[in-house]
C-alpha cells in the first residue's frame, strides 16, 4: 500500500483536468513533465475511492495492482513522474490524480480523465433490394451504411468533403444504419465514414457494382413477370382454341344425328 494514504489539501497547487481519450487494447501515457527530485514523494491515484496505483518514495518505485488487481503488470511510472497504462480495458476509465507530497502537504496536482472506447468496426455498406426503383428516364437503388455494437461514435454518408447525413450514438453500445439513395449511373465519390475522439474509419462504396445489380434486379423482376404473363396469355388462348374446336365437333355430330332422324318425303 502507499506509504502516504492520508488526503492533504494544504497548500496545493491544481492543474485543470486533462481528458485524454484511447481506444481498448492500446496503451495511455499520463505525461506530468514533473521531474522528481531526491527525497520527492509522487503518489498517482485512480478513482473516487483514491485509489493509490502508483508512487516514487525515498528514491524507490513502486507500482500497486489495487485491490482486484486490475493494474496487474500494466503500470510503469517514469522518472519524469509520468504513468504508462498498457493493455488499457474499459474498467480503467476514470479520473486520475498524480501529487507531489511534502511531509503533511501536497504541493503539486494533476488531474486527468481517461476515456476507454472500444476499438471501430469497419463500416459495411450494402444494397438495399427492397428499395429499387426503375423508370424511363432513371433507376435508382438505396445503399445502406451499418456498424454493430458501438458507443461514443458517428456515422455518416459523404459526397465528395460534403456531409450528406449523420446519426450518433452515446453510451450504449447498439448497431447503427444509414440509408443513401443514389442513381445506378452516378459518377460521384460517396464515402461511409465511422468516427470516435479517436480514430475513424471509412468505407467507399462501388456504385457501379452495389447500384447496376440494383438495376439489372429491377429489370429481372420485370422480365419475369412480362414471361408469366405471356404464359398465362398463352394458356388461355389454346383453352379457348380447346373449347371452339369442341363446340364445332358437337354441332357436326348434332347435324348427323338430325339428318337421319328427319322423315322421308314422298
Amino acid at each position: 500500500m502507499c506509504v502516504f494514504c492520508i488526503m492533504c489539501i494544504a497548500d496545493v497547487e491544481a492543474y485543470g483536468r486533462q481528458v485524454i481519450s484511447v481506444t481498448e487494447g492500446d496503451f495511455v501515457t499520463l505525461n506530468t513533465e514533473v521531474y522528481i527530485q531526491r527525497n520527492d514523494h509522487i503518489k498517482w491515484e485512480f478513482g473516487q475511492n483514491n485509489l493509490c496505483i502508483a508512487e516514487v518514495y525515498e528514491n524507490t518505485i513502486s507500482l500497486y495492482a489495487g485491490a482486484d488487481g486490475r493494474f496487474s503488470d500494466r503500470l510503469d511510472l517514469h522518472w519524469n513522474g509520468s504513468l504508462t497504462i498498457t493493455n488499457i480495458r474499459s474498467s480503467d476509465s476514470g479520473d486520475y490524480t498524480v501529487s507531489r507530497i511534502y511531509g503533511s502537504r501536497r504541493t503539486l496536482q494533476m488531474m486527468f480523465r481517461v476515456i476507454v472506447t472500444a476499438p471501430l468496426p469497419v463500416p459495411e455498406i450494402i444494397r438495399n433490394s427492397s428499395q429499387c426503383s426503375s423508370s424511363s428516364s432513371e433507376s435508382r437503388c438505396s445503399l445502406v451504411c451499418s456498424a454493430v455494437n458501438v458507443s461514443h461514435v458517428t456515422l455518416s454518408w459523404f459526397k465528395g468533403n460534403s456531409l450528406l447525413s449523420s446519426i450518433s450514438v452515446s453510451d450504449l453500445s447498439i448497431s447503427l444504419s444509414l440509408p443513401l439513395e443514389v442513381d445506378y449511373q452516378d459518377k460521384n465519390t460517396y464515402s461511409c465514414v465511422l468516427n470516435n475522439p479517436i480514430r475513424n474509419q471509412t468505407t467507399h462504396p462501388d456504385i457501379t457494382d452495389l447500384c447496376e445489380a440494383c438495376s439489372d434486379s429491377v429489370h429481372c423482376c420485370s422480365f419475369t413477370e412480362a414471361v408469366i404473363r405471356l404464359v398465362l396469355s398463352v394458356l388461355v388462348a389454346v383453352a379457348t382454341v380447346a373449347v371452339l374446336v369442341d363446340h364445332f365437333r358437337f354441332m357436326k355430330v348434332e347435324q348427323k344425328m338430325r339428318k337421319h332422324t328427319s322423315p322421308s318425303v314422298p
